[in-house]
């Protein structure tokens, strides 16, 4: 299984990925090791998940939250 998620940082952003283990990835972003964008800003917690069978739709489900914005990306996580 693969998984589309959304983090918000303190600053209030969001940052969006996939994976094939969240709790994992998450762990990353929290050590500073997980990607550019949350070295900088750091994550408080998962605010969306979506599981699917395989890489590449995680990837498009990733690919499309990303053209959200704040507002509707703030939407998913209610």
């Amino acid at each position: 299984m693969y998984y589309t998620y959304m983090l918000l940082t303190e600053n209030n952003t969001f940052y969006c990925g996939y994976t094939d283990d969240v709790e994992k990835r998450f762990q990353k972003h929290l050590s500073g090791k997980g990607a550019k964008y949350t070295r900088a800003n750091k994550p408080v917690k998962i605010v969306y998940k979506q599981e699917f069978e395989n890489k590449s739709d995680a990837m498009k489900e990733e690919a499309r939250l990303k053209k959200l914005s704040h507002a509707e990306k703030l939407k998913l996580t209610l």
